[in-house]
């Protein structure tokens, strides 16, 4: 029996939702929902499934949801199905708040059902090919800039871009953050466009960020470095390299390294795949409320350090 799923908001991200849920197995999308009845009736007829105005009709029809609306509409869409029983995937940023964030984690703590969070640059499989390399960063750097964007602009650029890199360096720096400095400047808008922040973990590890979405050209990286090695993370490119001091008979250390291998697969494939499997099986997600909570919390220090400065 396939699992029933649906997708509310089928915008620049939904649209892409409903395509690879239609199309993984094991799974039935049984419906996209959008306040837009034509941009509904469109998304479904090209995924073959069919068009809903009002998500509250699927409750008790469904085994799962993933909510991409706006923001704001993040915590009133994604709480009646976590207090129906029907296990939720909410895009980045979760909700607009913490006290939002906590109301979803305790809604899916109390009904015993899965909440997950779409932080999809967890997914990257460049990053997962990384992933076994990075042991004990010292020092990280990020840059995630963009163009202008034409959706996601009721969010600062910390919440839309920023929070993707928050996310992947908590998830890889076991450590708690210990201090932090930023600046964030509205060029275009009347919320931060560009933004910098500087970490202190606790354990020493320095990462410095930027986030732009008024940038010329996109890009982004991430790269580590560590005691006698560096990584290098291009996700756009889904490209890793990577070097290594080496010793040997010689006074001087050799360097060598160099590109590894990355799997062609779609970080979105992967995070849904990942959603359905932590409902069959009844396992926690890759990136759970929690993680997306962490996230979400950190992304708010910034903004405060950014609009108290």
């Amino acid at each position: 029996m396939s699992l029933r799923v649906a997708v509310v908001g089928v915008g620049h991200l939904g649209k892409h939702h409903a395509r690879i849920l239609s199309s993984l197995p094991g799974v039935a999308l049984v419906a996209v929902v959008d306040t837009n009845h034509a941009r509904a009736a469109e998304i479904a007829a090209a995924n073959g499934t069919r068009a809903v105005v009002d998500y509250r009709e699927l409750i008790g029809q469904v085994d799962g949801v993933t909510v991409a609306v706006p923001t704001e509409l993040h915590c009133e869409v994604a709480l009646p199905f976590l207090n129906a029983g029907v296990p939720v995937l909410v895009e980045k940023p979760m909700a607009r708040s913490l006290e939002e964030a906590d109301r979803l984690i305790e809604a899916a703590a109390d009904a015993g059902v899965v909440l997950a969070v779409g932080q999809t640059e967890r997914f990257n499989p460049a990053l997962a090919a990384a992933r076994p390399l990075i042991t004990d960063p010292r020092f990280i750097e990020v840059h995630r800039l963009g163009t202008f964007p034409e959706r996601s602009l009721d969010i600062d650029v910390v919440f839309d871009l920023m929070i993707h890199d928050l996310d992947v360096v908590l998830s890889l720096v076991d450590s708690d953050v210990e201090s932090l400095e930023a600046v964030g400047v509205p060029v275009i808008t009347n919320r931060v466009d560009i933004a910098n922040a500087r970490l202190r973990f606790a354990n020493g590890c320095i990462v410095n960020l930027t986030a732009s979405r008024i940038s010329r050209d996109r890009v982004r990286k991430i790269r580590f470095f560590q005691p006698s090695a560096y990584v290098s993370i291009d996700y756009a490119t889904r490209k890793v390299e990577v070097y290594r001091l080496v010793k040997g008979d010689t006074p001087t250390p050799a360097i060598e390294g160099g590109e590894i291998e990355v799997p062609n697969e779609e970080p979105l494939k992967r995070e849904l795949a990942d959603f359905v499997e932590a409902i069959v099986t009844k396992r926690a997600p890759t990136v759970t409320g929690a993680a997306g909570r962490r996230a979400l919390g950190l992304a708010q220090a910034i903004t405060d350090k950014i609009d108290a400065s």
